[in-house]
């Protein structure tokens, strides 16, 4: 889940990404020669900030204004990130099942025989063969006559024989969502500095709709409002605030399980048919 913590380091990266392009140990774009600068979360303390910018290194700090609001409108349903395939991998050729490719923890194999279904749930450090033997002892034990040999199971007297791998997929459903407005503060010893790094930093965030977070979901961002201060020249502080609205959620994440293999009835007007696995 996402918190204002997590859009203020989202801002940073941004504006980190703005003033410093090739990385931190690039040159900055602010001022010539390139001046140095500062991009933290939090309010800056007066005996680092005076220091700092009487030995010309700029500062910009972004801080939490005002309280969040709710904006809750969205319904509460659950949502699949991203589907994801299984890595392990099976085929069937008539009575033999062979299991291929990489297990991951919470994957599940299944085989139905004659219509009776049978799954493992794949733990960490699985293999293929483990996975086979498994499911070859469940298929025994229900009184069938099954040959296992590395990852390959063979059921000789079984009448239909399927197989199947499945992956359960994560998901997230939306419990709030909020707003709250953030300043960025830039501090600078002169008001060019001010005003280039200002500039610079609006400008990318006017390019920044939305701001990826931590937890996968999106903040939008809109500008909500600025100030110049420019009451402290004596101590060489040009400050300029841009404040700016994240409109993010509040979300709870779980993995949803698969359904290896799915049982019914086939029915017609006369009354029920056959049974069906799926």
């Amino acid at each position: 889940m996402a918190d204002q913590s997590d859009v203020e380091t989202a801002l940073v990266r941004v504006i980190a990404g703005t003033i410093y392009p090739d990385g931190s140990d690039g040159d900055s774009t602010i001022g010539t020669p390139p001046a140095l600068c500062r991009i933290y979360r939090g309010w800056p303390t007066t005996a680092a900030l005076q220091a700092d910018l009487a030995a010309g290194i700029v500062n910009v700090s972004i801080f939490p204004s005002g309280s969040p609001r709710d904006t809750t409108r969205y319904p509460a349903g659950w949502t699949v990130t991203t589907a994801s395939r299984p890595t392990l991998t099976v085929v069937v050729r008539q009575n033999i099942v062979t299991f291929t490719g990489t297990p991951a923890a919470g994957q599940m194999a299944g085989i139905a025989v004659d219509g009776t279904s049978f799954v493992y749930l794949v733990q960490a450090g699985d293999t293929t063969a483990l996975i086979a033997a498994a499911l070859a002892a469940q298929v025994t034990a229900a009184g069938y006559f099954v040959q296992n040999a590395n990852a390959i199971l063979v059921v000789p007297g079984a009448a239909s024989l399927l197989a199947r791998v499945e992956q359960a997929q994560s998901a997230f459903r939306e419990t709030r969502r909020q707003i709250q407005s953030f300043r960025v503060s830039c501090w600078c010893p002169d008001p060019l500095l001010r005003d280039e790094t200002a500039g610079r930093i609006d400008t990318a965030m006017a390019d920044s709709r939305f701001l990826t977070l931590a937890d996968g979901t999106s903040a939008r961002i809109t500008l909500e409002g600025g100030a110049t201060i420019d009451q402290m020249e004596a101590a060489h502080l040009y400050r300029r605030d841009l404040i700016y609205a994240a409109d993010y959620a509040t979300i709870l994440t779980a993995l949803q399980p698969a359904m290896v293999f799915g049982s019914g009835t086939l029915s017609s007007p006369a009354g029920p048919l056959a049974p069906l696995l799926g």
